[in-house]
């Protein structure tokens, strides 16, 4: 690929990524206003997240086989016409109900960008050229946690709530247009597979029963989760615990997605360079930094205010970038003919994990800054170890002399 046409791909591919996380944070400065309309307690809000991150995970197990068996381009088109027709319904929602029922048809289709724009990645480019597009895609990606709710905050100003939503919908509109002008299709006829029920069931009981893919899928997602905890609890957190006001989310998404965007940029530096265990190794010590100095300080002080409070989530999400890039082109690398479907199960995994901690943890942790602390270390904790499993179990196995095909169905 040449240098424009790789630079307009990782812009796309980063543009799909956005919308769905861009969807989560850009409502957090509405919900007092929208529970105030709504009737809906802070608990009820909640679910204004859970709903939307349990539609999302239970998509995302079809977006990648749809791919692989209809083209990248085709499925990404029609999760941007469904997105931007939700996105309408829930502005125009005027009780909770409809407006959940809306939020979980958008859960449905917002993460065919970042799930079908990975297998897009790998059916490009290969090595150290598919990591730097990766952590080129995450640099640009990180900008959405991070601007979401600023812009989320501006919107409330200029107006109420719905129009937070009708904004979304213009933004998959834009997509829309973007990709159906510049996005190629990458995954040819020749190389697609049948969508068959049954097989399909085959290849993901194949997929979930390799350890390899288990524990790396679990050591990206357990990492995530600590990162993600201070986002679904960003309301709480922001609000209440830091004493904030609905227009001030920068003091916790500005350095955390400054970590991420830095992560992601020295993770595509360092491709090529370091070896690939070398560089998460170097991110689980970022995370652990980070988490243990949170909870020294959560314990230390009897009201964390920022700076302080936030900078652990700087160097989480630094962490967090650095790994992230490693684990998912491992992943794909494990099945290079069924991309779409190992990036579908491992989204699933990531993002049920991501449902459990918005509608269980986060409610339960959110009152005190040393509960969200805890929460961090533990996941960090788990995912490390699970983590060191894996790279053992790497260093025992002899390098392959050339990559695999496997066939649908097939197990490492």
């Amino acid at each position: 690929m040449s240098v424009r046409s790789t630079r307009t791909l990782a812009l796309l591919l980063a543009g799909l990524s956005m919308f769905g996380p861009f969807s989560i944070d850009a409502v957090f400065p509405a919900f007092p206003q929208m529970g105030l309309q709504l009737g809906a307690d802070k608990l009820a809000m909640q679910q204004v997240v859970s709903v939307y991150l349990g539609a999302y995970a239970l998509m995302s197990i079809v977006h990648g086989p749809l791919s692989d068996a209809l083209g990248r381009r085709r499925v990404i088109l029609a999760g941007l016409a469904v997105f931007t027709l939700a996105s309408a319904g829930c502005a125009l929602a005027r009780d909770l109900p409809t407006l959940l029922a809306f939020r979980a048809l958008q859960g449905l289709s917002a993460g065919v960008g970042l799930i079908v724009g990975r297998a897009v990645i790998r059916d490009v480019l290969q090595g150290d050229d598919a990591q730097r597009l990766m952590s080129q895609v995450s640099m640009i990606f990180g900008i959405a946690p991070a601007i979401a709710p600023v812009v989320g905050g501006w919107l409330l100003g200029a107006g109420r709530w719905p129009l937070i939503f009708w904004f979304l919908g213009g933004f998959g509109l834009l997509l829309l247009l973007s990709v159906g002008r510049w996005l190629p299709e990458t995954h040819p006829p020749h190389a697609r597979l049948p969508l068959q029920p049954g097989r399909l069931l085959r290849d993901y009981a194949g997929i979930a029963r390799n350890p390899r893919f288990l524990r790396l899928t679990a050591a990206g997602a357990l990492n995530f989760a600590g990162l993600f905890l201070y986002v679904a609890s960003a309301p709480a957190f922001v609000m209440d615990i830091l004493g904030k006001g609905e227009r001030e989310f920068a003091w916790l998404f500005l350095p955390t997605i400054g970590g991420m965007t830095l992560g992601s940029f020295m993770s595509g530096r360092l491709a090529g360079r370091w070896p690939p265990l070398r560089q998460v190794e170097a991110g689980f010590a970022c995370c652990a930094l980070a988490s243990i100095g949170n909870v020294v300080y959560c314990e230390l002080v009897p009201q964390v205010s920022v700076p302080w409070a936030v900078l652990p989530m700087m160097v989480l999400a630094f962490g967090v970038a650095l790994i992230f890039p490693v684990v998912t082109l491992s992943i794909l690398d494990l099945y290079p003919r069924q991309r779409g479907a190992a990036s579908s199960l491992q989204a699933f995994c990531q993002l049920t994990l991501n449902s459990v901690v918005a509608g269980v943890l986060s409610p339960l942790l959110s009152h005190q800054a040393l509960h969200l602390a805890m929460g961090m270390l533990g996941f960090f904790v788990i995912g490390w170890l699970v983590w060191r499993w894996e790279a053992r179990s790497m260093r025992r196995l002899p390098p392959p002399p050339s990559s695999p095909v496997i066939e649908p169905g097939e197990q490492l």
